[in-house]
């Protein structure tokens, strides 16, 4: 478990984390969300001991990160994947890892093995991997101790659509054995695939978090609906009779209503849906609503 009470860092006059707080769980993947420079990668520095507080602490697992003996057995960590010594082969990489945390050498193996880097990838400088290569190792190198808790720092940088599905399933099961995950990303279909609970931050405050489904249900919006059928016209009609503004959409309708109010006249008519969801709404929506006035572009 991480928790985070009170978390405040200043540089100067600029606040660059203000009063933050929040938990992370085990066996839940935690998204934290915000535009650049909203306070993400500092508030996981102060976690892992790397830039010390201006006021309120974190603890993981009941214990700062400083007082943990052995923390890489506790806690895996990728901030930045590029944080090697370049001269470095991957494999020597993993194996200084391993040394200072006291694990056998075949741990090295496992950790290739795991995350796809071949014996001859391994043997390989650090200055000739590509950023997704880099971050492989960076996350094998976090899961060498084999931690209980992870904390990544926008992990799927450099990877390739088959990279990130992997990264994903890696991150689901390590929760499902519970593990405690906190991610930072970009990516915000990704997080909304993989996340259990969602952090937003913007200008170093949070401005929202909670459950998936509960944050996702506060940026549906106007309440509109996509909706595909066996027989559109049919229930067309239908939704009309029941006072509905319905539209074509594609190859449906938008309805002006809750897609539970069109499930009901779907069923009363024995119409087959074959596409039914909220049009409004999403991760993205709820990310650019919150984080508007931190935004480089000018929305809207």
């Amino acid at each position: 478990m991480i928790t985070v009470e009170g978390l405040t860092r200043k540089y100067g006059t600029f606040t660059a984390v203000d009063d933050v707080s929040f938990v992370c769980q085990p066996g839940r993947v935690t998204g934290f969300l915000g535009p650049n420079g909203a306070g993400k990668t500092t508030t996981m520095r102060v976690m892992v001991g790397l830039t010390p507080p201006t006021s309120g602490r974190v603890t993981i697992g009941g214990h700062l990160y400083q007082d943990i003996p052995n923390p890489g057995r506790h806690v895996g960590v990728l901030l930045d994947a590029s944080a090697q010594h370049a001269g470095r082969t991957g494999r020597e990489i993993l194996e200084l890892g391993a040394r200072t945390m006291g694990l056998p050498t075949t741990r090295v193996d496992e950790m290739l093995d795991l995350v796809s880097l071949s014996q001859s990838e391994s043997k390989r400088r650090l200055r000739n991997y590509s950023l997704g290569m880099k971050q492989r190792l960076g996350i094998a190198h976090a899961l060498l101790g084999d931690p209980s808790v992870l904390i990544l720092d926008e992990p799927a940088n450099g990877l390739d659509p088959a990279g990130i599905r992997w990264m994903r399933g890696l991150l689901r099961g390590y929760a499902e054995r519970g593990g405690t995950v906190l991610l930072s990303s970009h990516l915000l279909n990704e997080v909304e695939l993989i996340a259990d609970e969602m952090i937003l931050i913007g200008h170093g405050r949070i401005v929202a978090q909670g459950d998936k489904k509960s944050l996702l249900a506060g940026a549906a919006g106007s309440g509109s609906t996509f909706v595909t059928a066996l027989d559109n016209n049919a229930l067309s009609a239908a939704l009309s009779a029941k006072g509905f503004t319905v539209a074509s959409a594609g190859e449906g309708l938008r309805v002006e209503t809750e897609p539970v109010e069109v499930g009901r006249a779907a069923v009363e008519h024995q119409i087959v849906l074959t596409d039914l969801r909220a049009a409004d709404g999403g991760l993205e929506d709820l990310f650019l609503e919150l984080t508007s006035d931190t935004q480089r572009e000018v929305l809207g």
